[in-house]
């Protein structure tokens, strides 16, 4: 299950994800939930925004809406980051990742 404060709707539309995002992992998964924010391992190193577009990539991919409507909009630099699903609201968001922290 996630948290109501890890997924949210957006002021403009969309939803809101806060994650923490785990560079230089084995492969690109999400493992949990840690300190209010959902936790993705990505395999990519944080050089060069490398880890960013993985994070990007895979969040798309994840929830079936094009990469163009999946941004960063805090912590660009940081582990902890604020991500915006322009296309889906928060409640099909959290089903969604929820279904693939079952598996």
């Amino acid at each position: 299950m996630i948290p109501e404060g890890v997924v949210r709707d957006a002021a403009g539309g969309g939803a809101v994800i806060d994650i923490r995002v785990i560079p230089r992992a084995q492969n690109t998964s999400i493992a949990g939930i840690r300190h209010n924010a959902l936790l993705v391992r990505v395999a990519a190193p944080p050089v060069e925004a490398a880890a960013n577009t993985a994070l990007l990539r895979y969040l798309a991919q994840l929830l079936a809406v094009p990469l163009k409507s999946v941004r960063i909009v805090a912590g660009e630099k940081s582990r902890l980051k604020r991500v915006q699903v322009e296309v889906l609201r928060a409640d099909a968001v959290r089903a969604t990742l929820a279904a693939a922290m079952a598996d």
